[in-house]
């Protein structure tokens, strides 16, 4: 099993954003569902964020409801938290001030309930030092309000230069057949030397990679998806060849589409010089949190074949819109 800040985790984590980081989110009754099947199905590894919804509907308000309902679920998880984000602004803030402001007012949401065990600052500030970032995160492990620090959406160097400043129990960023990145830009080998886990959000490339999705009109008129460089018209169309390649390995495998992109993202672990790497995938519904925590084997021959089909239908567009802070 893998192990973060010391504690075992399932192999699959789960991912908390859509529960309220949506137009309409789902009710308690639903979203508290979902999270008992994650938990029942042995995804103790849930991340949720400051930033995911209003500050009186995010991931700590509903974890707050959830573990005030069930507290006997709380030592069962290993929560991380991201923050760091201006909430005026909405601009990254790795200043001490707004790193305390972050952790504060997350701590605060979630009222005792829950202790938080990784805490990152969404995205890396680019007009504070990092040292600065990082050492008022210390502060607080060090005073024992949070267990311990990860980084979020960051390059190799800074995963490299953090880890010499303080310890480093992971690293979150965008991993899928959908988004590879970390392969090429040294971001998996400095976690691999540096003994870092790789929590991997987006496992199903924002959903694209579970077949459900078969034209711009399956992806509602405000869905954010619709600001991203890989879903505008033409470009969409291009990168639905890579999603009919996956189909096609899932559909001799019996499995979905969903849970062979997950069973990807696992497997990579397994590979010479590769780190750990936990997908967390997100789900809103019961249904849909078992069959994306149903883990399935992919074999070395289809690996082989699916990365065959990532070099022949290369993903056109970038991850996020030009300027979004993202490293690597």
């Amino acid at each position: 099993m893998p192990t973060i800040v010391g504690k075992e985790v399932g192999p699959i984590g789960y991912g908390l954003m859509g529960l309220t980081w949506r137009p309409s989110p789902p009710p308690d009754s639903e979203s508290f569902t979902a999270m008992k099947a994650a938990l029942a199905k042995g995804a103790n590894f849930w991340n949720g964020g400051e930033i995911y919804g209003p500050p009186d509907a995010n991931s700590l308000t509903l974890l707050k409801r959830y573990f005030t309902k069930y507290p006997e679920d709380a030592d069962k998880i290993v929560l991380s938290i991201k923050g760091g984000i201006n909430p005026a602004t909405h601009a990254p803030d790795g200043s001490k001030e707004g790193v305390a402001r972050s952790i504060d007012a997350c701590l605060e949401q979630l009222g005792g309930t829950k202790k938080i065990d990784l805490f990152e600052c969404a995205r890396v500030d680019k007009t504070v030092p990092h040292e600065e970032t990082m050492l008022a995160l210390k502060e607080y492990v060090d005073a024992g309000k949070i267990g311990g620090i990860s980084l979020s959406e960051v390059g190799a160097q800074t995963i490299r230069e953090a880890a010499k400043i303080v310890k480093i129990d992971a690293v979150e960023v965008e991993v899928s057949i959908w988004s590879s990145d970390i392969l090429k830009n040294g971001v998996a080998q400095a976690c691999a030397e540096l003994n870092i886990p790789i929590v991997a959000y987006s496992p199903i490339g924002r959903g694209m990679l579970s077949g459900k999705i078969k034209s711009l009109n399956d992806i509602p008129e405000d869905d954010m998806r619709r600001h991203f460089p890989r879903f505008q018209p033409g470009v969409f169309e291009e990168n639905l060849k890579l999603i009919h390649a996956v189909e096609a390995v899932a559909e001799r495998k019996r499995c979905t589409p969903a849970q062979l992109a997950i069973g990807w993202v696992m497997c990579l672990s397994k590979r010479p010089g590769m780190p750990t790497i936990i997908p967390i995938p997100g789900a809103s519904n019961e249904a849909r949190v078992n069959e994306n925590l149903t883990a399935v084997q992919v074999t070395d021959a289809e690996m082989d074949e699916i990365e065959k089909a990532m070099e022949q239908f290369e993903v056109v567009g970038g991850r996020y819109p030009d300027g979004h802070p993202v490293e690597g």
